[in-house]
């Protein structure tokens, strides 16, 4: 359907009405501050018919080199951002200062419907050439907003809804602005949020870009939230000095605007040096260090890192093995310690496991949520003879199932408009070389474990959108806590994957189980409260006596608490308040995909329900779900940030089946 203007001179008639009532009517109404804006200052008529402005191909050009760093950060970010959408009518849209389009992600049908109106590379939605609109009023106030429908300043726009944000450079300026433009009926709130935290993934991987000498440091007061969106991210030059910091980073300092921070150094802002953190971060395998502020009453988690020409190598495949007596994997962030390994059985898995990955035998993780199956997949790549290429993991739990297939396969150039130039290389073949870890392969979809096995069968590749075959080497290691066997009785798991995968399989021992289990708890101790931080002789007796149903994951959130109580001092049983907390249940082997989905899902709480929902909602349940825990489950904070009245928010809930009574 071409995108058609309604009531014109109806429109037009309320725009100049409103207008030119002036503010005090009005208040503070970002949309009719804009529609006057548009008429004097730059006397538009929301009466005639619009002219859409393109620039010149040359000009284009020019624009998109000046802000070339910009638009490579923010291509991988607005092509997941469109996937998340999951509609076909509606743009992803990058714009630079003036409000030119410099990149846009869309369907190929939309953007041929949206094309006659400007919305396309080069056009200009400034607000003095497209009124009050998305892209040109975000970038007019600095400040996230949406425009929907009839709020936009001319009338043949009036089909379309616009939520943007601003996107700021190291130095806090705004750089551009990323706008979702639809004429869906989209939760515009939801849209918001999408785009934030998109922003703010641009906004980081835009320091990395232009620091790249840079020691990145990653900080927060939980450090539950390092290496997430909420984590303050610093450049630090190898003298101490501040160079570049994200706006969450300002916010928990307590500081104003970058040139405040730029005027610091490191050890005036936490009490420690810079080599202090990078030594402390690479003993811990990178797992958030204790490092305190200046003001004493409050502390953060720090990692630190040498700068990308300064990392370390990989091992390469005829490295030596460590000595049998101890293996360490390089972990994931909060599994450090679990990669200590002094259990003999786990020993034991381990050689076997690297002497049959050497004759190109799949390896099947099992064991119960939490014991460590990825932790044991790294150690397994770092002694293979595949070492020196890439380790890549794939959880399929968390991925909704949309995304799936395009994060394992890719898709070729030109699959949608705005996608990138080489088109995206999947998970598959960035392991050529190394190896695929598949975590949760038990929810994997039926349909993709059919593709999955012809590329496990022929070794080829070919990504979606193109009949291009690409030829891989890879190691796999799969990993599950249900049973396989019991899934391919049921019909819910292909009996001929099983067989694929497994070509060996060891169950790993539950953290109960394991003979190491008391240098784990002085090890993850020392991760939370830094090496001071001791345990009293009770202490230590009621941890090694405790039954760790949740595993490895309990006995960090455990430890966590402690330290925090014990405040620097020794570790009693009075500290350990949370160890008689009721774990959350493990997902019973029947559990659905759609539960085990959601139970790994960012948001705590809430275990799924049987529901049939569209990814869009899928995406919209999921904020939702975090926003409730980011205001501790304060329906009425919730509902102000969202911008809508109780009521509404209680009838999305009910609609999205979320429990309104906070988990326990």
């Amino acid at each position: 359907m071409a995108l058609m203007h309604r009531h014109p001179d109806r429109h037009a008639h309320r725009v100049l009405e409103v207008a030119g009532k002036g503010f005090r009517e009005e208040g503070d109404d970002p949309i009719a501050r804009s529609w006057s804006r548009c008429i004097d200052q730059y006397k538009l008529d929301p009466g005639r018919l619009r002219e859409p402005a393109v620039i010149a191909s040359e000009d284009l050009r020019g624009r998109r080199a000046l802000c070339a760093d910009v638009i490579e950060c923010a291509r991988y970010e607005m092509n997941t951002l469109y996937q998340q959408l999951a509609d076909a009518e509606s743009a992803v849209v990058l714009t630079d200062t003036d409000g030119v389009i410099v990149h846009m992600v869309s369907s190929p049908e939309f953007a041929a419907d949206a094309e006659p109106m400007g919305l396309r590379a080069g056009g200009m939605w400034g607000e003095a050439q497209a009124g009050t609109n998305g892209m040109g009023t975000c970038l007019a106030v600095a400040h996230p907003i949406s425009v929907r429908r009839d709020e936009h300043f001319f009338s043949q726009l009036t089909q379309l809804t616009c939520s943007a944000v601003p996107i700021f450079d190291p130095s806090g300026e705004i750089i551009a602005a990323l706008d979702v433009t639809s004429r869906s009926s989209l939760m515009q709130q939801h849209v918001l949020v999408l785009l934030g935290m998109t922003a703010r993934m641009i906004e980081n991987r835009l320091i990395d870009k232009r620091f790249p000498n840079a020691h990145p440091l990653h900080f927060h007061s939980r450090p539950e939230f390092v290496y997430t969106l909420h984590e303050g991210k610093l450049a630090v030059a190898a003298d101490g000095r501040i160079l570049a910091a994200n706006r969450s980073a300002l916010f928990q300092l307590g500081l104003r605007s970058m040139d405040e921070i730029r005027s610091r150094r490191l050890d005036e802002l936490f009490q420690t040096s810079l080599e202090e953190i990078l030594q402390r971060s690479l003993s811990s395998f990178f797992h958030p260090v204790v490092a305190y502020r200046v003001n004493p009453s409050l502390r953060f988690f720090a990692v630190a890192r040498r700068p990308a020409s300064e990392a370390v190598k990989p091992l390469s495949a005829h490295s030596a093995l460590p000595a049998p007596e101890t293996f360490r994997a390089a972990s994931p962030p909060g599994a450090a310690s679990a990669g200590v390994f002094k259990d003999t059985r786990l020993i034991a898995h381990l050689q076997t496991a690297r002497r049959v990955i050497a004759r190109r035998t799949p390896v099947l993780l099992c064991g119960e949520t939490g014991s460590g199956k990825e932790v044991f997949a790294r150690a397994l790549h770092d002694g293979s003879p595949h070492a020196g290429g890439a380790f890549v993991a794939v959880n399929c739990a968390s991925l909704p199932e949309s995304l799936i297939e395009s994060e394992l396969f890719g898709y070729k150039a030109g699959a949608f408009t705005g996608a990138q130039r080489s088109g995206r290389r999947g998970k598959i073949l960035q392991a050529d070389g190394g190896t695929l870890f598949l975590d949760e392969i038990a929810d994997m979809p039926l349909d993709l474990q059919a593709r999955l096995l012809r590329v496990l069968d022929e070794r080829q590749v070919t990504p979606l959108g193109t009949e291009e075959t690409h030829a891989v080497d890879f190691q796999l290691v799969s990993a599950s806590h249900r049973h396989l066997p019991s899934l391919v009785c049921e019909g819910r798991f292909r009996e001929d994957l099983y067989y694929r995968l497994a070509g060996i399989e060891f169950n790993l021992p539950a953290l109960r189980e394991r003979s190491d289990r008391r240098e784990l708890i002085h090890a993850v101790l020392a991760d939370e409260g830094g090496p001071q931080c001791k345990l009293s002789l009770e202490a230590e007796k009621l941890l090694m006596s405790h039954p760790w149903p949740g595993n490895l994951r309990q006995l960090r959130h455990v430890l966590r608490s402690a330290a925090a109580l014990a405040d620097g001092g020794a570790v009693t049983p009075a500290h350990l308040v949370s160890l008689s907390a009721a774990p959350p249940s493990p997902l019973a082997p029947e559990a659905s995909s759609a539960q085990a989905r959601e139970a790994s899902a960012p948001a705590p709480g809430n275990e799924a329900p049987e529901l049939k929902l569209t990814p869009l909602q899928a995406n919209e349940r999921q904020v939702l779900l975090q926003m409730l825990a980011q205001h501790h489950w304060n329906m009425s904070n919730v509902a102000k940030a969202l911008d809508v009245s109780r009521n509404t928010l209680y009838r999305k809930l009910r609609k999205l089946r979320i429990d309104i009574s906070p988990p326990g």
